[in-house]
């Protein structure tokens, strides 16, 4: 089992989960979201309750099935997010946003990572 960044992720990007995973090279950047790493996640579980709009769960949960090869994909394109940033200024009202995949998703790694 590996932990997944889901669609909730999209344009708030909050970095708690960053701050409390014990695996540096664990999350990946984005333009406007994070992704996890499944060949370095420990599955120890730490960020899940860490992100504040609930965009981390087990790969092993039916909802999260579809973003494991997202998070796979791009962990390999992106770079390592080694530290906690600011959110996007904005992230508040994209909090309860539903379809963001669809609507915001960005292929690119994070501007000047």
């Amino acid at each position: 089992m590996t932990f997944v960044v889901t669609e909730d992720c999209i344009k708030c990007k909050y970095t708690d989960c960053v701050d409390v995973c014990p695996v540096p090279t664990c999350f990946h950047e984005g333009d406007n979201m994070l992704v996890i790493d499944p060949a370095v996640c420990i599955d120890c579980g730490i960020c899940e309750p860490a992100c504040p709009v609930d965009a981390i769960l087990p790969d092993s949960y039916e909802e999260a099935e579809v973003w494991v090869d997202l998070n796979r994909d791009y962990a390999s394109k992106w770079p390592a997010i080694l530290k906690s940033k600011p959110a996007p200024t904005d992230a508040e009202d994209f909090r309860d946003v539903s379809d963001k995949f669809a609507q915001h998703f960005s292929p690119l790694p994070a501007q000047g990572a």
